[in-house]
């Protein structure tokens, strides 16, 4: 199955995203839902858009690349592949917490256009994109 940019088959669904420190920030289990590390749900995809829970559209997952809603580069994963920064060495992953329990999901914003893919880091990497 070919989702967000990724090719994800049964049983390879688990993703981390990584800052522009490479800092290990969230990750995805079902590939839709993101968590933080400490258990929190804070975003999930649609389609190839990121939304937060109460519906704000915050950017783009394409070829491995989280990008903001100005093309800049978010979050990266081990698949990262195509334009983008230099993806700097990742650190070790913090142990997961128990998975907190899901909000509502709000109605989502209409998708904005997407923007030119720019080659630098965005200001959000990290966990201020999912505010």
């Amino acid at each position: 199955m070919k989702r967000h940019g990724l090719t994800l088959l049964k049983g390879e669904r688990k993703i981390t995203f990584y800052n522009r420190n490479g800092e290990p920030i969230a990750y995805t289990e079902d590939g839709e839902t993101i968590y933080l590390f400490t258990g929190e749900p804070v975003a999930y995809f649609h389609d190839d858009a990121a939304y937060g829970f109460n519906g704000n559209h915050l950017g783009w997952f394409e070829d491995g690349w989280i990008r903001d809603l100005h093309g800049q580069c978010v979050f990266y994963t081990e698949d990262a592949s195509g334009s983008g920064p230099v993806k700097p060495v990742k650190h070790v992953k913090p142990v997961k917490s128990v998975k907190h329990v899901k909000p509502v999901k709000s109605v989502r914003q209409v998708k904005f256009v997407k923007s030119v893919k720019s080659l630098s880091w965005s200001n959000l990497s990290g966990r201020q994109f999912f505010k």
